[in-house]
């Protein structure tokens, strides 16, 4: 059975990016995430579920692992006819996001007495249809995957 990132280990196109951990880098970050979308020919919906799942886990990387300091975040991507894969890299403290992430509030609990904190990670990780994480080398290293074909819709997460 082929899976969605043996589709893109078939990437026509091919790209790494070197930012500091910064809030001004994330722009250049979601520009890369766009252009591989559009190279892939993603829907309207996976664009958006990939750009809001990589949005997240670096914006994560800078304010919550580097805490406002130094770093450097390396965002690689591959982008084919069956879909795009990014991987996001950095230095931070190591940081499993599936092991990180809490569950969403239980319906009808008012916003004022809802946790702080979680939800991004946990639509990050909803928003993919492939997710994977390592640490080796002291480095974190997420992969996102989404396919090009029939993805506009967020599919279920255990």
């Amino acid at each position: 059975m082929t899976t969605v990132t043996d589709m893109v280990e078939l990437a026509r196109t091919s790209c790494v990016l070197e930012v500091p951990a910064t809030v001004g880098a994330l722009g250049e970050i979601a520009s890369l995430v766009l252009r591989l979308a559009a190279a892939a020919g993603l829907g309207k919906g996976a664009t958006y579920r990939l750009r809001l799942a990589v949005d997240e886990l670096a914006t994560n990387v800078v304010m919550h692992g580097y805490r406002g300091g130094d770093g450097r975040i390396t965002v690689r991507g591959r982008s084919g006819p069956g879909g795009v894969q990014i991987v996001i890299e950095d230095c931070a403290p190591p940081f499993d996001p599936v092991e990180g992430r809490l569950p969403p509030a239980c319906p009808g609990v008012p916003p004022e007495q809802r946790r702080i904190g979680g939800l991004g990670i946990h639509l990050a990780l909803t928003s993919v249809d492939e997710f994977g994480y390592a640490h080796r080398d002291g480095r974190n290293i997420s992969t996102l995957t989404v396919k090009a074909e029939g993805t506009d819709r967020c599919p279920p997460r255990p």
